[in-house]
């Protein structure tokens, strides 16, 4: 595996090399975080880039996978393929440029055409193409590429680390003075502009409002975190009824879960979004918790087919605090949900079953192009 290391100095231009549990890493140390400038972010994609495809290359390999955001990841895994004369699987995480495009992002005419054309090099200099999610097959077929060779491998669920049966979330609650036992609701994730998660500071000042008691907790960091902060001080609810932890040790994070009443996952107001794959989503079917977004798609249909949590509108209006609270004070069907939740997860999104379909693909594409 070759991949970046994220530190926050100012990061070294040599390579490290580790072992972990049987997979041989090359790490580069890239600086990089969600606060960075687009440019900025631009040029760690690119540094890695330039560095990992000569790396590629001097480990060898049988097959290429590479996975994106961002597309750059192509240039190395096409300049690898190309010289060791082998072939490559490209996995879709998000839709790009289709993504920065819609947010403004991207503006000048022709750094969109630049982007269309390097999505095009990805996709075709591959042999097969995974879609995180159903919208993103489809995104890479509207491009042209044969669908017979499109496989969609959704993210998977730890259902071993996030297990209800054995977490416990009562030390964490017992240990955050301003929670006890009163209703939960949490957001676990990056605090970007795609997010949005400004909307769960109006959200609780809204639910507030009519029930006073529940508590809403954010862990996480990105570009926005001044501006949620800011927003839920404007608002009277920043420790009050709305905390902020910019991070909780990666092994706590299942009691956390545990602890919750209900999770959420949020994305903008913005239909390009729906086809997103965002892990707290997973996390939060492993761990059988109701779950909340505000968005439609993909993901909006287990919703529906499966009853699972809420769809809330996609502003943080009364009606969206209102059909929040309902949920909270229906005892059975916050248990429904979480039942069906954590079956959602063992059905559809083991992550031993996902893993097996994934290998099954690198194999097909191996022996084909022996």
């Amino acid at each position: 595996m070759i991949t970046s290391y994220r530190q926050s100095d100012k990061p070294s231009s040599e390579w490290f090399y580790t072992i972990d549990e049987g997979i041989h890493i090359h790490w580069l140390a890239v600086k990089y975080n969600n606060k960075m400038s687009y440019k900025d972010r631009v040029g760690a994609f690119f540094k890695f880039a330039l560095k990992a495809g000569r790396k590629a290359i001097n480990i060898g390999g049988d097959i290429i996978f590479a996975t994106s955001t961002p597309l750059t990841i192509a240039i190395p895994a096409v300049k690898a393929k190309k010289k060791l004369k082998v072939p490559m699987v490209f996995e879709v995480r998000d839709l790009w440029p289709e993504l920065p495009i819609a947010m403004g992002a991207i503006k000048s005419p022709i750094l969109i055409w630049m982007a269309k054309r390097l999505e095009k090099y990805a996709y075709f200099n591959a042999e097969h193409v995974i879609g995180l999610s159903p919208g993103m097959s489809e995104g890479v077929a509207r491009t042209g590429y044969p669908k017979e060779q499109i496989s969609t491998v959704p993210n998977s669920c730890d259902l071993d680390v996030f297990n209800p049966e054995t977490v416990d979330g009562n030390p964490f609650r017992e240990s955050q003075e301003w929670l006890g036992d009163r209703p939960l609701v949490i957001y676990a994730g990056t605090l970007g502009h795609i997010n949005g998660v400004s909307y769960l500071a109006d959200l609780a000042a809204k639910t507030y409002e009519i029930s006073p008691e529940v508590r809403f907790l954010v862990i996480g960091a990105g570009v926005d975190d001044e501006k949620v902060r800011n927003r839920a001080l404007e608002l009277g609810v920043l420790n009050k009824n709305f905390f902020m932890f910019e991070r909780v040790a990666k092994n706590e994070i299942p009691d956390v879960f545990a602890a919750a009443t209900v999770s959420t996952s949020l994305f903008i107001n913005l239909q390009e979004m729906w086809a997103n794959s965002a892990n707290k989503f997973f996390d939060a079917l492993a761990a059988g918790k109701p779950i909340a977004i505000n968005y439609g798609g993909w993901q909006a249909d287990i919703f529906k087919s499966d009853q699972i949590g809420v769809i809330l509108p996609a502003e943080p209006t009364e009606q969206a605090a209102s059909m929040l609270v309902d949920l909270i004070n229906d005892e059975e069907q916050l248990k429904s949900c979480g039942r069906n939740a954590r079956r959602v997860a063992q059905r559809d999104f083991s992550r031993d079953k996902l893993a097996e379909e994934l290998i099954a693909v690198l194999e097909l594409v191996h022996t084909k192009n022996k």
